[in-house]
């Protein structure tokens, strides 16, 4: 028997995978629950097991480049009698009854529907084409159905549309329509020697995140917090391996024990109130693109193990080693840009939670007291990005007033 192996869900969003790497060749044995693939989502790398064992017969997806999920990447063969066989048969994701896919992920087991993969016509009937290749034959005008594929099966790989790219001819122009409307201004000369790079998944997912949250009705408080007494605690413990951003994310969630709608989000039946206190923070990836780590029950841990706990959360982020729960279980998100000397922003709410609170640097200020006199604070300022389905304006005012007298005025409690 010949297995298929599709491309996974890693995640709720992901639509399409990237291959990261093989860890098996054609040929190869390959054992049930054995890793054989790692496939880049738009969070994390995962490794992808075999529900079945048998023999690696052939590579549909390479490294490097991108399928739909659902679509198949490889062909498991059950002999190695059948590996011949595997390699000439037709892919098993164009016939008409579903299957769920024979893989599964070390995070979680995810089952993935059968996609109808891409393909051009040839006049031997349907070729396989790679994502990569189609796309360059899009970029470069290349008629698909012109090409006899080098890869398996026939499939139709990148570099035959790049071989062919230099026979293509020009696309003709189409000739303007002559009304009575004024002659438009010549359009602007395109920039040479330029080039175009490609996002890869994280930036993909960030901005289909960011375009789906600007569906949402927001509106933006502002608040000035003295972080003088915050200051003077964090010199006290920051020895002892307590980070600013925990000692900000503890003092958001105690907050938030007291203020539940500003951790809930909004959803076709109602208010959900998660039951949980999972503060989410905002990290720049090397490589482009952010994350979001999350702390959880952040209200119930002590600053310390709270530290350590975001420690390895980041090291392990910017190496691509997160779970799915790691990241995408926030209920409440901080986007600290402080940090890099930002004195204010707005932040862009992310789907499925119902505020975002963006903190600026803390500078020095002059400050005038109720008696008059002049004298000099650390002030920083934050401002809070809201879902106004559900938060109106006066209850995340009140969320920010009791969070500044935390910090104002209580910030040992958050060593407790």
């Amino acid at each position: 028997m010949i297995q298929d192996i599709f491309m996974p869900a890693l995640s709720s969003t992901m639509t399409e995978g990237k291959i990261v790497s093989w860890s098996k060749s054609p040929g190869d044995k390959v054992e049930k629950g054995e890793t054989v693939v790692v496939v880049e989502s738009d969070k994390a790398d995962m490794d992808v097991e075999s529900f079945h064992e048998g023999y690696l017969a052939t590579i549909l997806v390479e490294a490097g480049d991108t399928a739909p999920v659902g679509a198949p990447i490889a062909l498991i063969a059950e002999t190695e009698a059948e590996i011949e066989q595997a390699k000439q048969q037709p892919v098993s994701s164009q016939q008409s009854a579903p299957k769920q896919a024979t893989i599964s992920v070390t995070a979680a087991t995810v089952a993935t529907p059968v996609l109808t993969t891409t393909t051009a016509q040839n006049g031997n009937g349907r070729t396989m084409v790679s994502p990569r290749a189609r796309k360059l034959a899009k970029q470069l005008k290349v008629d698909l159905k012109t090409l006899q594929g080098s890869g398996p099966n026939g499939r139709i790989v990148g570099t035959d549309v790049e071989q062919a790219a230099g026979k293509v001819s020009a696309p003709t122009p189409v000739a303007t329509q002559i009304t009575t409307a004024p002659t438009p201004a010549p359009a602007p000369k395109a920039v040479t020697g330029g080039s175009t790079v490609p996002l890869n998944t994280l930036q993909q997912a960030v901005v289909r995140n960011m375009v789906a949250s600007l569906q949402v009705p927001t509106y933006h408080l502002a608040y000035t917090i003295t972080t003088d007494a915050l200051d003077k605690l964090y010199k006290q413990i920051k020895s002892k391996g307590v980070t600013m951003t925990a000692l900000l994310a503890k003092a958001v969630a105690i907050t938030l024990t007291n203020h539940t709608l500003l951790n809930s989000s909004y959803t076709a039946s109602g208010i959900l109130n998660p039951g949980a206190i999972n503060i989410a923070v905002a990290v720049a990836m090397p490589d482009g693109g952010l994350i979001t780590p999350v702390l959880q029950h952040a209200d119930q841990l002590d600053i310390y193990s709270l530290s350590r706990q975001w420690k390895d959360l980041v090291a392990r982020a910017r190496t691509k080693q997160l779970q799915p729960e790691e990241y995408n279980s926030g209920t409440f998100t901080i986007s600290n840009l402080g940090m890099f000397g930002v004195d204010s922003f707005d932040a862009i709410l992310p789907p499925g939670t119902g505020s975002i609170l963006a903190i600026g640097a803390s500078n020095p200020q002059p400050v005038a007291n109720a008696e008059g006199f002049i004298g000099v604070q650390h002030q920083m300022k934050v401002n809070i990005t809201c879902d106004h389905r559900i938060i109106y304006g006066a209850e995340a005012a009140a969320f920010l007033r009791d969070l500044a007298k935390l910090i104002q005025t209580e910030p040992h409690s958050l060593t407790l």
